[in-house]
């Protein structure tokens, strides 16, 4: 259970990063 703990954690962060970098560096995306 512990290495599904650690993965979810993985891709909320993922998450979150790419969140942020499309919220801030659109023109990255083109």
């Amino acid at each position: 259970m512990n290495f599904f703990y650690g993965l979810a954690a993985a891709i909320a962060v993922a998450l979150t990063v790419y969140l942020c970098v499309a919220l801030l560096k659109p023109e990255w995306f083109e």
